[in-house]
């Protein structure tokens, strides 16, 4: 599956999509040994480096998710007394 390069940086952590466009602009990425072009699809068999350095597409990205959990609510899907979960919000 094919993505813009700018969302596959940004996906895999290495900078945002507006940042991975500035450094195409500036030459710093480069696509299987070739600079890169702005909006230019690549895939994960891809070889892309970021400065001289390779991005590894062998491991998925990760999502982490913040959340600020008010009082009352519990961290857990196995509550047996129904209480308010973390899950239901």
């Amino acid at each position: 599956m094919s993505e813009r390069i700018n969302k596959y940086l940004s996906a895999h952590g290495v900078c945002s999509r507006r940042e991975a466009d500035r450094m195409i602009q500036e030459g710093r990425i480069t696509v299987d040994g070739r600079i890169a072009a702005m909006g230019e699809m690549v895939e994960n068999n891809t070889i892309i480096c970021v400065d001289g350095r390779k991005i590894d597409s062998s491991t998925p990205p990760q999502v982490v998710i913040a959340f600020n959990k008010p009082v009352g609510i519990v961290c857990t899907t196995t509550d047996k007394q129904g209480k308010n979960n973390i899950v239901d919000i």
